[in-house]
């Protein structure tokens, strides 16, 4: 369903609204996964929906509700049952909704070829990484997506805004008899996935780290590849949301304009970059606005929504989630700004460090303080006199992200990098005094 069936859907449930004021929210997607292991597909999911969310108001109540069924009498129930439980709800005069404005797609964020992707073709890039890891004599699992998706909103107030994109990733693990490499590709462009150079570079760490040697726990200079440092960073992304920075979950109530991180720190939210070009408004039909989180380690502000705004008598950056939710606005298009060294610059000025492709487990130890723990995975090396000597056991972290950013290099490429939660846009990242406690059995 493209721009024109969505926008008329979207006015046709409209006209059956008649309590109060009303929004609507047409999604719909076309997502497919190929996922792999032991150098064989073993599952392949396609998945397409239209849905449709109505969020009605009446005098300061809400009520939502959402289906996938389309007929005239599943549209009319829609709408009755949310302003049902518009009547019911309690009443909070902050509730709202903004007629919007002007938004335009950035370029790159819609591809055809990446639209049209069949499994076919995700099996075609899943076959060449089959191919090194035979020729290597190691075994391959992951997984190839790719998707399309629509969005349509509109209010009673006039706003109708319309966007289509698409996304495609692949995730490749290279296992050995005691080692594992991993690699990884996102693009709004399935053409731009590298399989076999993944493959590859996942081949390398896997023969690289063959019979890994123990080190010890204790403070390291660390280089974390983006797949590890996005993995880390994807932590305090949360505190930049007006709800978090409010209710006293934030490190940011501490207060904006402090300086937090290193001056080479400056994180943005920018839904145009051309690494990760996304929706240019949000569940409200609100334009998004490019956020500065962190500018040159100083604090400087948080994103909104409709009712944070209202709330905090901030501007609305159009940060808005599908109501109803728990998280508040949520910046989801997370950047960091490059440092001027390649990563191997970084590496080759380190005396004595450890180089990590990638974490698993994180969990959060103190919110608040932004401490963490979890463990390397998939590719850590030991680093002596600029050089990568041999892969080390893998270990256990406890580390303060804050802390971390104060003590941080970064170079000079950006890669994307992410999961199914999320997606940020990242150098590697150089890290001195990174805190070690133990190693695992691996």
């Amino acid at each position: 369903m493209d721009k024109a069936p969505r926008e008329a859907l979207a006015r046709r449930v409209l006209s059956l609204c008649a309590t109060g004021e009303s929004e609507v929210i047409v999604l719909d997607g076309d997502d497919g996964l190929t996922r792999f292991t032991q150098n064989a597909i073993h599952q392949n999911i396609a998945h397409r929906e239209t849905s449709v969310r109505v969020r009605t108001l009446v005098d300061g109540r809400t009520g939502v509700a959402a289906t996938n069924l389309l007929d005239e009498a599943s549209l009319s129930s829609l709408v009755a049952r949310a302003a049902s439980m518009a009547e019911l709800a309690p009443s909070d005069p902050l509730a709202g909704l903004l007629a919007g404005g002007a938004s335009i797609a950035p370029p790159g964020a819609y591809v055809a070829a990446t639209a049209q992707a069949s499994p076919e073709m995700r099996a075609g890039l899943a076959a060449q990484i089959f191919g090194i890891a035979q020729r290597d004599g190691l075994w391959a699992a992951g997984y190839v997506k790719s998707s399309r998706s629509g969005i349509t909103v509109a209010n009673s107030r006039g706003l109708l805004a319309s966007f289509d994109g698409t996304d495609s990733g692949l995730n490749v693990k290279q296992n050995g008899p005691d080692s594992t490499g991993f690699a990884e590709y996102y693009s709004n462009d399935i053409g731009k996935l590298d399989a076999k150079r993944a493959a590859e570079t996942a081949a390398g760490k896997t023969q690289g780290s063959r019979a890994p040697e123990a080190v010890e726990p204790g403070e390291w200079t660390v280089v974390l590849e983006p797949a590890a440092f996005g993995e880390l960073l994807s932590y305090i992304t949360e505190h930049f949301s007006a709800q978090s920075y409010d209710e006293g979950s934030s490190f940011l109530c501490d207060g904006l304009g402090k300086t937090f991180a290193g001056e080479n720190v400056t994180i943005v939210d920018d839904y145009a970059h051309p690494l990760a070009p996304s929706m240019p408004f949000d569940y409200e039909g609100t334009p998004k606005q490019r956020v500065p989180l962190l500018e040159h380690g100083v604090a400087r502000g948080v994103v909104t929504d409709s009712y944070w705004a209202a709330k905090l008598d901030i501007p609305d950056t159009g940060h808005a989630l599908p109501a109803p939710n728990s998280w508040g606005p949520q910046p989801v298009n997370v950047t960091v700004a490059p440092g001027c060294k390649s990563t191997a610059e970084l590496i080759a000025e380190t005396k004595r460090g450890i180089l990590v492709s990638r974490f698993w487990y994180i969990r959060p130890v103190d919110l608040r303080q932004t401490i963490v723990t979890g463990m390397t995975r998939d590719g850590t090396f030991l680093i002596e006199n600029g050089k990568i000597a041999h892969g080390v056991r893998n270990m256990r972290f406890n580390q303060s992200i804050l802390t971390a950013l104060n003590n941080v290099e970064f170079s000079s490429e950006l890669a994307r990098s992410g999961n199914y939660s999320y997606s940020i846009v990242l150098p590697a990242a150089k890290i001195q005094g990174f805190r070690f406690t133990s190693l695992t059995d691996f």
